[in-house]
Order: C-alpha cells, then structure tokens, then sequence
C-alpha cells in the first residue's frame, strides 16, 4: 500500500490500520492525526482502516512555556 505520511509517499505492507501505523513507526506520547483532512480520534485508531493513496499528517504535542 502506498500512503502519505507527514509529506512523504511510503509504500507499506502489513500496515490496515491508523494503530498499526503508530506502532510500526513508535509514534507515542500525545499525538494527533488526520487521514485525508479528517481528525481521528484516539478511540479510533484501532478501527480506522488505511487504503492505498490515503495522506496522513501526524503531529505530536510539545509542551512548552
């Protein structure tokens, strides 16, 4: 499957869910992300099916002050 991740086209395998992709690439602490502009809550990352072309923007929250 080929998807956008953060800008940049990844081709990847095993990888059907916003979860798997989390855990693929170790992403933790507070994160958000959006598939194809849509927001996808922590609730659904386990349910959240990927499909080939999708564009996915992790960001991650640093504190600071």
């Amino acid at each position: 499957m080929r998807i956008i991740i953060n800008g940049e086209e990844t081709t990847l395998e095993g990888v059907a869910t916003v979860a798997d992709l989390i855990c693929r690439f170790a992403f933790h602490g507070r994160i958000a992300v959006e598939v194809n502009r849509e927001l996808v809550t922590h609730g659904q990352f386990a349910t959240r099916n990927l499909r080939d072309g999708d564009t996915v923007e992790i960001v991650r929250a640093i504190g600071g002050g």
